[in-house]
């Protein structure tokens, strides 16, 4: 039975280590599943990780490395030599596993693990894989599968079914193909088992079968598995050949990647970074937008002098700033975040100005509440009439323009096939807050001039 982590301190195994406890470190190992044991190994040295490392057996050693932080495996992995990887972890790993571990390696050690490999199909699958862009079907999809075709009599189908599950850790799904290698069918093996022996398999597959091409976008693979409830979904060639099949468990760890790089760049953090890289290499994924919001507080430092005389005969105005700008960004990034959502989920339905009315109606319903208990606000504690309508109509034409611009930016940039969570965070923040700026002067130019 497996137990909590917590009920096993990372001390305790470091004493154990020091004095080389095997004996402790083996029924720790024994109580834990593989991504306890990852991470454990996440909190040690590099030097303690291969210790206890080398306790493990080669199988569940190969799964512990896959669940280990990345930043940690690389670590880990820059200790050993290219045959030492090739042996020890790639031929224990199932080829999907096996191509993004190799992903992870600089290009030049890339070929020489693959020459390592003993194995010459497994080397042969593996750089099949290697072809296909990460964020592909084929760049999720592994080789192992169980197929027969559907020429073979029940009895062929059953010797050829017991020889390829041997090299497949989990058979969720036996698929049929045609002398071409085509994909034509499942097979159940309620039908199998009940079938004679010298029944055909053309007779007993169901012909109904949910399939995705390998350059299809990973976001596309895990949407079709969603809506249809898959575990397993079969990967084919542009001519409809079977090649691979894509399992929950790596959608799974593809949703994970996409949202937590959709939340960096909703941050402003232009690329994958951990707390635990390097200063440089954190530096690098957070100056771009600070330093794109730096020269936005500039541009908005210059709106604000050119209203200088006003704010000199109004100072009054000068109390609002921050709340229009705020409000302008918040907005902003709430109607952004929203159209980015339904972009990935592909629940927006529609065209670019229908979406934008509709904004514009929750952006007015939003606004007039607002406004509202900004002008009642005004009303006891402003030193003015003129200051108080011009804040609560600068307010509403701020949250009316951002609630339609957090929208128009990311449909813009999706028609064009650019990222649209680009579109989020600090760009949306800092225009808003610039435009906002300038509307409120504006507004409050024409109000002092009437009132």
């Amino acid at each position: 039975m497996s137990i909590s982590i917590k009920n096993i301190t990372i001390d305790s195994i470091r004493d154990a280590i020091k004095e080389q406890h095997n004996d402790y470190l083996l029924q720790v190992i024994n109580e834990l599943y593989a991504a306890d044991i990852a991470e454990v190994m996440d909190e040690l040295s590099l030097e303690e990780a291969k210790y206890l490392y080398t306790l493990l057996e080669k199988e569940e050693a190969a799964e512990v490395l896959m669940e280990l932080e990345d930043d940690v495996r690389e670590r880990f992995l820059s200790s050993f030599s290219t045959q030492e990887i090739a042996h020890e972890f790639i031929d224990n790993l199932e080829s999907d596993d096996a191509a993004d571990l190799i992903n992870e390696l600089p290009d030049d050690m890339r070929g020489e693990i693959l020459a390592h490999i003993e194995d010459r199909q497994q080397a042969q699958d593996i750089a099949d894989l290697l072809i296909f862009p990460t964020n592909s079907a084929g760049g999720l999809m592994g080789k192992e599968l169980v197929k027969v075709h559907s020429s073979w009599h029940v009895v062929t189908c059953i010797r050829e079914m017991r020889r390829q599950a041997e090299e497949v850790e989990n058979v969720y799904t036996v698929y049929v193909v045609d002398d071409n290698e085509r994909l034509v069918g499942l097979l159940s093996l309620e039908k199998l088992l009940i079938a004679s022996p010298r029944d055909k398999i053309e007779k007993l597959y169901d012909p109904d079968v949910i399939s995705v091409k390998a350059s299809q976008k990973g976001e596309e693979v895990a949407q079709i598995m969603n809506k249809y409830d898959l575990v397993v979904l079969p990967v084919v060639d542009e001519l409809g050949r079977l090649i691979g099949r894509i399992t929950i468990d790596d959608v799974v760890d593809f949703i994970k990647d996409e949202a937590e790089r959709d939340y960096q760049l909703l941050s402003g953090i232009t690329q994958d970074i951990e707390s635990t890289d390097k200063v440089w290499e954190i530096t690098q994924g957070r100056l771009f937008w600070l330093v794109i919001a730096l020269f936005g507080g500039i541009i908005g430092s210059r709106v604000i002098s050119n209203y200088e005389e006003q704010i000199s005969i109004n100072p009054e105005m000068a109390f609002f700033m921050p709340l229009i700008a705020a409000m302008g960004g918040n907005v902003g990034v709430q109607s952004s975040a929203l159209i980015v959502q339904g972009l990935a989920n592909h629940t927006l339905s529609g065209g670019i100005i229908p979406r934008l009315l509709k904004e514009l109606s929750v952006g007015a319903i939003n606004g007039l509440v607002c406004s509202a208990i900004l002008m009642a606000y005004s009303f006891f504690f402003a030193p003015s009439l003129a200051l108080g309508i011009t804040v609560s109509t600068a307010l509403m034409t701020v949250i009316l323009f951002a609630s339609v611009f957090g929208s128009f930016v990311p449909l813009m940039l999706n028609k064009f096939k650019i990222d649209p969570a680009l579109a989020t965070g600090p760009f949306i923040t800092t225009s808003n807050d610039i435009i906002g700026l300038f509307i409120y002067f504006m507004i409050g130019r024409l109000m002092y001039g009437l009132f």
